[in-house]
C-alpha cells in the first residue's frame, strides 16, 4: 500500500525557520523531516526516519562487505573505562556527566573506544580469534559549546563506529586498508564528493589518521591540496624549512628606537622611514619576528603562559594552535597575565633581550614539542618559547627589544636565541608548498564526513588487551578506529542536493521512490491517482500518494518540490484523455506519458 499523505505525521512550513544557518538545516525543517527539541538536539520525524534508514543500509552493506560484525552498546556508561585511559579528564567540559542514585559516576558516551576493547578482551585471549572488526550504528552526544547548522553540528547524533583487532603492525595495515576501502564504496552510492585527507590524530590518538572531507562552502574545516595529488587538513599540513644558514660574521644585532610601533605593520613603516636594509630592499613584514602569548589551562586547572614566534606576515591559526596544545584549552594572554610577567612589554616582546633569553623554559613533553634545545640559556621570564619551522639558525630578524618603543634589528636564530622546540601554528595559504614536493597548494572548506585512525596499542595497553601468539607468548593487541557521521551524512546531503524551493533527494536514499499528485479535487482524478500508485507498487516502488481532497493543485506541488522525492507523477486533467506528466525533480522536466505505461516508465 502506498503512505498516504493525507495520513502521514508531517507538517511543511512556509516559512524559513529563524535559527536555521544553512539551506539544508532549513529545508529538513520547513519539510517536516526534523523538529528542534533543544539547541543541538533534534526529534526525527518518518520523513526524517526513512531516509536515515536508507543511509544505514548503506552502510551496514558496506560493513558486511569488509568483514565487520555489528554489535550494540549503550550510551550510558560507567567511569571506570574513561578514568583508565585518562580520558574522563582530558574530555574536560566537552561531555556530558551525571551520577546514579548511588552516587556513581557516568557519562553519556562520546565515543566507544574503552567498552569496545574490554569486549573484546572479555571474549578474546588468542590470536587465532584475530584479525578482528566490530561495528555499531548508535547515538554518541557531547557538550558543544556553539551547536550549529542544525545536524551538522549537534549535541546528541548518530555515528557508525568500527573497530579493527589484530595483534601484528601488518594486520593492522590489512584491516585499515578494508575500512578505507569500504568508505569510498559508501560515499560513491551516497553520490557525495569526497576527498581523503592526512589528518591530526587529535584526543584519539595513534598514528596513521585520514579524513574523509565534502567540500563545501559552510565547511567547518580547511583543508589543502595540489595538482600532485597531496592532500592534507590544515592541523595535519607540514611546512617545509628552509635549510639553515651560516652565521659566522653576521654583524651583532642593534637595539633601535622605534616609537609608536606595536603592531606588525607600524614596525615596518617605521622600519623603511628611519632604518633603511643596507642592500636596498624595503623592509616586509616577513622580516619580522612576531611573538605571540597564549595563556593554556591544563586539565589540572594550572594556568601557563606559552610564546610563539613566526615570521609577521603570519597569523596564528586557531584551530592549528588548539591541536597543539591539547587537551589543554588555549586562549590569548590577558591584561593580568602581563602583569604578572613584567619581563614581557606588550607590543614589544621578543626572545632576546642585551641581559640574556627572555623567552624559553624547560622543555616539556606535549604534543607542541617538536624539539628541543636542552642547551639554552635560562630565560628572564622561563616561560616556554616555541618557533615556527621557517625560523631556522642563521636567519635575521626585527622583533621586540622587551624595552618600551624599541625593537632589535638583526637578531640571528641560533645566535642571540633559541626555543623548546618548533611548532606548526601559523595560517597556512594558498601557494605553499607541498610537504612531499607535489607543488603549491591551495586551499578549500570541507565537511569531515568520515574519520579512519590506526589507534595501535593505545587503548590495549591502557585496559590490558593481550592475546597468546603463535608462540604462546602475550602480546598487546593493535588497533583501528573508523567513524561515519550517519545524520551528519544526512545533513551533508541535504545540503548538497537542494534548490530555492526544496530538497532534492539522491534516489537511493530518498524517503520514497515515486511521489504521485492527485492534482484536482474531483474523485475521477484521485481513482486514476490511486490506480498509478498501486501499479508502481506492485512493482516494488515505495510510494507517496498525495491524497489529500481539499487542499489546492499550487499547494501540492510546492509540498512536492519541498519534501524532493527525485520522480512526481502528476494525475491532473489529462487523464481524462489517458495521460499523465512525469516530472523530474532535479531537472525540472516534465513530460505526458500514457497512464498506462507509467510503471514501464519509472521501473525500466
Amino acid at each position: 500500500m502506498p503512505t498516504r499523505l493525507s495520513q502521514l505525521f508531517v507538517r511543511t512550513l512556509r516559512e524559513d525557520p529563524s535559527d536555521a544557518e544553512v539551506a539544508g538545516h532549513r529545508l529538513l525543517l520547513r519539510a517536516g523531516y526534523i523538529r528542534r527539541q533543544a539547541p543541538g538536539i533534534f526529534a526525527w520525524l518518518p520523513l526524517g526516519l526513512k531516509v536515515r534508514r536508507k543511509i544505514e543500509t548503506i552502510i551496514r552493506e558496506e560493513m558486511a562487505a569488509a568483514g565487520a560484525q555489528e554489535v550494540h552498546f549503550p550510551a550510558l556508561l560507567p567511569r571506570e573505562p574513561y578514568e583508565t585511559t585518562g580520558r574522563w579528564t582530558e574530555y574536560g567540559d566537552g561531555i556530558f556527566r551525571l551520577k546514579d542514585r548511588k552516587g556513581a559516576d557516568y557519562l553519556l558516551a562520546p565515543t566507544h573506544e574503552e567498552v569496545f576493547t574490554l569486549l573484546v578482551k572479555d571474549l578474546y585471549g588468542s590470536y587465532k580469534d584475530l584479525p578482528l572488526s566490530i561495528y555499531q550504528i548508535q547515538d554518541k552526544y557531547r557538550d558543544e559549546a556553539r551547536p550549529r547548522a542544525g545536524l551538522l553540528r549537534g549535541r546528541e547524533f548518530s555515528m557508525k563506529d568500527a573497530y579493527s583487532f589484530d595483534y601484528t603492525d601488518a594486520g593492522l595495515d590489512e584491516s585499515y586498508q578494508k575500512q578505507r576501502d569500504a568508505y569510498e564504496r559508501i560515499f560513491q552510492r551516497l553520490g557525495l564528493e569526497y576527498v581523503i585527507v592526512q589528518a591530526d590524530a587529535g584526543a584519539m590518538g595513534g598514528s596513521r589518521s585520514e579524513e574523509f572531507l565534502h567540500p563545501t562552502p559552510i565547511g567547518e574545516d580547511t583543508f589543502v591540496r595540489t595538482a600532485g595529488g597531496y592532500a592534507a587538513n590544515v592541523e595535519a599540513f607540514r611546512t617545509i624549512a628552509p635549510d639553515k644558514l651560516p652565521i659566522d660574521g653576521l654583524p651583532d644585532a642593534e637595539i633601535l628606537d622605534s616609537p609608536n610601533t606595536p603592531t606588525i605593520a607600524t614596525l615596518v613603516d617605521l622600519a623603511n622611514d628611519r632604518h633603511p636594509r643596507p642592500d636596498g630592499r624595503p623592509w616586509t613584514a616577513a622580516d619580522t619576528l612576531k611573538n605571540v602569548v597564549v595563556a593554556l589551562t591544563h586539565l589540572d586547572g594550572k594556568r601557563e603562559l606559552v610564546a610563539i614566534g613566526l615570521p609577521g606576515d603570519r597569523d596564528v591559526d586557531l584551530k592549528r594552535i588548539e591541536v597543539a596544545f591539547a587537551p589543554a584549552t588555549i586562549e590569548a594572554a590577558n591584561e593580568a597575565d602581563f602583569a604578572r610577567t613584567p619581563g614581557l612589554v606588550k607590543g614589544y616582546i621578543g626572545p632576546w633581550s642585551p641581559a640574556g633569553p627572555v623567552l624559553g623554559g624547560t622543555a616539556q613533553t606535549s604534543r607542541a614539542q617538536q624539539g628541543t634545545a636542552d642547551d639554552a640559556a635560562t630565560s628572564s621570564t622561563g616561560i616556554r618559547f616555541y618557533l615556527d619551522p621557517r625560523v631556522v639558525d642563521g636567519t635575521q630578524w626585527v622583533t621586540g627589544a622587551n624595552e618600551h618603543e624599541k625593537h632589535v634589528f638583526g637578531l640571528v636564530a641560533g645566535r642571540d636565541f633559541t626555543a623548546d622546540g618548533f611548532l606548526e601554528v601559523a595560517e597556512v595559504r594558498e601557494g605553499d608548498l607541498a610537504p612531499d614536493g607535489s607543488g603549491p597548494i591551495e586551499t578549500a572548506r570541507g565537511m569531515e564526513i568520515g574519520h579512519v585512525f590506526q589507534l595501535g596499542r593505545k587503548y590495549a595497553e591502557a585496559l590490558g588487551l593481550k592475546v597468546l601468539d603463535e608462540n604462546g607468548k602475550l602480546v598487546t593487541v593493535t588497533m583501528g578506529s573508523y567513524g561515519i557521521g550517519v545524520t551528519r551524512i544526512l545533513a551533508v546531503i541535504a545540503e548538497a542536493n537542494n534548490d530555492a524551493k526544496g530538497l532534492i533527494w539522491p534516489r537511493n536514499v530518498s524517503p520514497f521512490d515515486v511521489h504521485v499528485i492527485a492534482a484536482t479535487k474531483e474523485p475521477e482524478i484521485h481513482a486514476v491517482a490511486e490506480r498509478v500508485a498501486a501499479a508502481l507498487e506492485a512493482r516494488g516502488q515505495d510510494v507517496l500518494l498525495d491524497d489529500r481532497p481539499k487542499v489546492s493543485p499550487g499547494v501540492k506541488f510546492g509540498d512536492a518540490e519541498l519534501l524532493g522525492v527525485p520522480t512526481i507523477v502528476i494525475v491532473g486533467r489529462g487523464a481524462a484523455d489517458g495521460n499523465v506528466e512525469l516530472w523530474d525533480r532535479a531537472s525540472g522536466e516534465r513530460r505526458s506519458v500514457p497512464i498506462d505505461s507509467v510503471p514501464d516508465e519509472l521501473t525500466a
